[in-house]
C-alpha cells in the first residue's frame, strides 16, 4: 500500500475516532461551575506524531494544519486546534533529532513507530509533544491565567488520558513483529 493512501487512510480513522467517539466522552471526574470537564482526550495529534521521517517542516505544517482545522470544523473551536497542531508540528523534527542516535535521513521510508524507536523514546517524544500541545490548546482556550490551578490539572488530567488512548490505539493498530522459530 502507497504510504500516502495509508497516511490518508490513517487521518480518516483518526478525526473520526476523535469526531465521533472521543468528542462524545464526558469523562467528569471533578468539574469547575462552568462545567468544562477535566479530561479532554485528544489523539488526532497521533496523526502528525506518526508521519514519516523525512516528511519536510513546510510539508509538515501544512498537513498539522488541514488537520487542526477539520478537528476544529467540528468541534467550533476557531483555529485552536489548528495552531496547536501546527506548533508540535514544527517542533517534531528537533524532538525527533534530540531523541534518536542517527539522522532523521538515515530513516528511509520509516515513521516514529514504537517498532522503530522502542516503547520508551516513542512515549518520550510523544508524551512531551502532546503536553506541549495540550498546553497550549488549554491556555487559549482559558485565555486567562485567573484560575492557573485548574488550568494546570485540566493539562496534566488531559495529557495523562490522551497518553493513555495513544497507547490503546498503538496497541491495536499496530502490527506486532512476528517470532519465527
Amino acid at each position: 500500500m502507497s504510504i500516502y493512501l495509508r497516511n490518508f487512510l490513517r487521518f480518516c480513522l483518526i478525526v473520526l475516532i476523535q469526531v465521533l467517539i472521543l468528542n462524545k466522552i464526558t469523562l467528569r471526574w471533578w468539574s469547575q461551575p462552568e462545567g468544562f470537564p477535566i479530561f479532554v482526550p485528544m489523539v488526532y495529534p497521533l496523526f502528525i506524531l506518526l508521519l514519516p521521517f523525512e516528511t519536510t517542516v513546510p510539508v509538515l505544517l501544512i498537513v498539522s494544519f488541514v488537520t487542526g482545522i477539520t478537528v476544529d470544523t467540528f468541534m467550533n473551536t476557531a483555529g485552536i486546534h489548528a495552531f496547536a497542531a501546527v506548533l508540535i508540528a514544527y517542533l517534531r523534527t528537533n524532538v525527533l533529532s534530540a531523541l534518536l542516535p542517527k539522522n532523521l535521513a538515515e530513516y528511509p521510508n520509516q515513521s516514529p513507530s514504537v517498532k522503530n524507536m522502542g516503547w520508551m523514546p516513542f512515549l518520550v517524544y510523544s508524551s512531551f509533544l502532546i503536553l506541549l500541545h495540550h498546553t497550549s490548546y488549554f491556555t487559549i482556550e482559558m485565555w486567562s491565567l485567573q484560575n492557573i490551578g485548574y488550568l494546570l490539572l485540566k493539562i496534566v488530567a488531559s495529557s495523562a488520558t490522551s497518553i493513555l488512548f495513544i497507547i490503546i490505539y498503538l496497541l491495536l493498530f499496530t502490527r506486532q513483529a512476528s517470532v519465527r522459530g
